[in-house]
């Protein structure tokens, strides 16, 4: 079985996307760490607390997880922020830690756990994107600047690390339940004024689908990413929208 036993990290998998994907990847057997600095709801002997944004701590629990189990298979920075503001109304406060988290800890994940796949000669990453890689949206300048970024870093980790075995993806989730939406959700009505109900009625109405996506959708696209079923994918920006770009 090819998760039975491999060592998976998960950054932010205390809720949202990142807790259905430990989740998954847990029940096909395979020890996944959930790297958050919220606790989960329930305790767990592989939750690490970490900052992202804090590249010492980022080494810190790498450090901790080789040093037990000797190796990494599987590593998903799921770790994110939004914020629903354009870029008058940002602080510089918000756009430094927008930034460090998203863009940041992604890059210091990298650089901590790409050097133990090189010496592996093997491994699989898959970085939290967005439809806002391919596309913008109004009042969100810097989340989608960090989510571009992540992008084209996806592309350039994913040629310099090749020749080592080491593929890395971009999952690139359209709008999905989670409690990311919900904060962005109340972020536009506290701004709008409009009622909560019918703007999530919007929501739906906007996707080709005609409904939001749920957490478990985009877990299993990562476990595909993660997997040898995408053996030959690497450098890719892979959409799970329900249509949203392709208009």
């Amino acid at each position: 079985m090819q998760w039975e036993k491999t060592i998976t990290i998960i950054t932010g998998a205390s809720s949202g996307i990142g807790k259905a994907t430990l989740e998954l990847l847990r029940a096909e057997g395979s020890i996944v760490y959930n790297l958050d600095y919220q606790a989960p709801a329930t305790p767990d002997p592989f939750f690490i607390h970490c900052d992202v944004g804090n590249k010492t701590e980022v080494a810190n629990a790498i450090r901790t997880i080789y040093e037990k189990e000797k190796r990494i298979d599987f590593l998903f920075t799921n770790a994110g922020m939004h914020l629903f503001a354009t870029l008058e109304e940002t602080s510089d406060e918000q756009l430094e830690r927008l930034v460090s988290t998203n863009l940041l800890g992604t890059f210091y994940l990298l650089k901590a756990v790409i050097p133990i796949m090189k010496e592996q000669q093997k491994g699989s990453i898959v970085l939290m994107g967005s439809d806002q890689a391919f596309v913008g949206k109004g009042s969100s300048s810097v989340y989608g600047m960090t989510k571009g970024a992540i992008g084209q870093l996806t592309k350039s980790t994913a040629i310099d690390y090749a020749p080592f075995n080491i593929r890395v993806n971009c999952i690139c989730p359209g709008t999905i339940q989670s409690p990311l939406l919900d904060k962005a959700v109340q972020q536009f009505v506290a701004k709008t004024g409009e009622e909560i109900n019918a703007v999530y009625t919007s929501l739906d109405k906007v996707q080709p689908l005609g409904r939001i996506g749920q957490p478990e959708e985009i877990a299993k696209a990562v476990r595909f990413l993660l997997s040898d079923d995408s053996s030959f994918t690497t450098g890719c920006l892979f959409a799970v929208d329900g249509g949203y770009t392709c208009q």
